[in-house]
Order: structure tokens, then sequence, then C-alpha cells
């Protein structure tokens, strides 16, 4: 996506020109690769992170036998996802220094990040569903059948990221009616408004989830403190301060969550073609800075994965013993 052209609040000679569709900017010129900025050399290098880190994350569930439970799926999806807006960066970065650009690398690039965040928005539900439906259906967590409906879930989400991603190929593009366009080029602002809507709907139902996921765990740890009742009162109750340390990390996914996607989701809604592109940068770095972070905040916080990333780097001062699995992480 492309930041649309219009009077930035500073020189030309910054860099976040590279952003702008070069026949806005000189329409009496030819096409030419612009010179290499820092913000091309941050937009290469964060790709190359992103998709270093998720390409760790998707090697390492799918080539361990043990990591099969839903969770694991769920995660390996999610960094699926972030590993492609990665290699979106990248190739937005290629397209836009090191060859000619043209109408259809846009589209191409677009097209990925829209499919790869759309993924990675979803998936980040389906976490936040597994998490609830492992608290409150413990008994047949992790069944054949729970696999077999998270494989589905995961089917459905990336079908529909697909074929939400296509759209720009398709004609929900700007690229001959510059009027018609929204806050990131070629995006149409029909197409981002009903993107950005879905983003808010997801946003909102995930919430929803954490909130039942902390109501669950509240009433556990009630029945629990229940049943301890005749304890010594000197003695300390590992339960509270595992619930105080699940909240602390609950409240650091939330923040980081709704950080990352609330503010691009709101401004593809409020904001239009003539809106300042310094904005739109703003909103969607944060978006994209997720995929950054989620393999810190969910795959690498999770036992199993550490203990099969120890072992890899260290063999014999890690052994790789059966593994137990904590679906629940937060």
């Amino acid at each position: 996506m492309t930041l649309n052209a219009s009077e930035l609040p500073w020189d030309e000679s910054s860099g976040l020109e590279t952003f702008l569709p070069l026949d806005l900017q000189e329409s009496s010129s030819p096409p030419e690769v612009p010179p290499l900025t820092i913000w091309g050399v941050t937009l290469c290098v964060s790709g190359t992170l992103i998709a270093t880190e998720n390409a760790i994350v998707v090697t390492t569930i799918l080539v361990t036998p043990s990591l099969r439970a839903p969770v694991f799926l769920l995660l390996a999806s999610l960094g699926l996802a972030d590993l492609l807006a990665g290699v979106a960066l990248i190739l937005h970065f290629l397209f836009r220094f090191c060859v000619e650009p043209s109408d259809w690398s846009e589209l191409l690039t677009s097209g990925l990040l829209v499919t790869s965040l759309t993924a990675s928005l979803c998936s980040l539900m389906g976490v936040a569903l597994d998490r609830y439906l492992s608290l409150s259906h413990a008994l047949t967590y992790g069944s054949s059948q729970s696999r077999r409906r998270a494989a589905t879930l995961l089917l459905l989400v990336w079908l529909g990221a697909c074929v939400i991603g296509a759209g720009p190929a398709m004609g929900w593009h700007c690229l001959e009616e510059p009027n018609s366009c929204s806050v990131a080029r070629p995006l149409t602002r029909t197409y981002l408004s009903l993107l950005c809507g879905g983003f808010l709907m997801v946003v909102i139902v995930t919430l929803q989830l954490y909130a039942g996921i902390c109501r669950v765990a509240r009433r556990h740890a009630h029945a629990i403190a229940t049943q301890r009742h005749f304890l010594p009162t000197n003695q300390p109750y590992p339960s509270k301060h595992s619930s105080g340390k699940g909240f602390s990390r609950l409240i650091l996914v939330l923040s980081v969550f709704v950080g990352c996607w609330m503010p691009f989701s709101l401004w593809g809604l409020l904001g239009d073609a003539s809106s300042p592109p310094l904005y739109t940068y703003a909103t969607l770095v944060p978006a994209a800075g997720s995929s950054l972070l989620n393999p810190i905040l969910y795959s690498l916080r999770n036992k199993d994965i550490r203990k099969v990333l120890l072992h890899a780097c260290c063999p014999h001062r890690f052994s790789h013993s059966t593994h137990t699995h904590y679906p629940v992480d937060v």
C-alpha cells in the first residue's frame, strides 16, 4: 500500500516521498527508480526481521511432531501470515528501489499485504478463541475433533484472506481513478472502509473472547481457593501468583493488540485521499509492526516451542523430552 500524495509538512529529502506514487510526484518526467533513503532501508530491515523470526516459528512447529495441538496450528497460521507480511515489505522495497515501479507491482504488494494482515488478525482472534475453549472445555481440549475444528477454521480464514487480498487485482483499485483513492493507494476508499470495518469487528470479537477468558479464569481461581480454604494462612497460594502473572500478561497482550490495530482501522474509516500522508504512515506502521511482536508475545512464550528451540540450539544441554502442552499462556 502506498501513501497518497499531498502537501508534506517537511522537506522532500526526508525520504517519505518514496511512499508516494511517481506519477503524482512528477507527471512530466518518465518513471525512474528513486534514490535509496532511510525510509527504504528501514522498510527492508523491518521486513527481513519479520520474515526471519516468523520463518523460525513456522519451521519449528512444522518439523516437530509433538506440536500438533490446536493452539500450535493457530500459532503456525499466525506465523505464516506475519511471514507473508515481511515478504510483502521486502517486495515493496525491491519494486520501489531496485526496479522500475509499475502498476502491477503496486497491486501485487498491496494484495499480499492485505492478505497477510487479514490472516494475521483473524489468526489472533483464533488464538483468543482457542484459549477460551481450552479453559471452558478443558476435558475435551486437544482431541482429534478439536484439531479438525481448528484446521477447518484456519482453512476458512485463509480462503477469506485470499479472496479479500485479491480485491486490488480484481479491480478494487484507484490507479485509473485517482479521485476514488483512499488514504492508502492503490486501494479505493470503499474497499479500505470495508476492510477496516471488518478489522474493527474482529478486534471487538477478540476483546470479548479475552473478557470471557478473564471470567472463566476467575471462576477457576475461586473454585481452587474454596477447595484450599483449609490450608494454613501462612502458606502461600501458588494459584494467586499465577493468576496475577497471567493477568499482567493478558494486559500486555491486549495493549499491544489494540495499540497496533485500532489506529489504522479507525483512520481507514475516517481519512480520505486528501488527508495528510503522515497520519497514514503513523497508523500503518503499528499494524505492520504487530507482525514483529506477535512471535514474541504468542509463540516464543509457549513452553513447548521454547523447549524445541533450546534443544535445537544446545542439544547436549537441553533434553528433548515429552512435551506437556500449555495452551493458555496468558
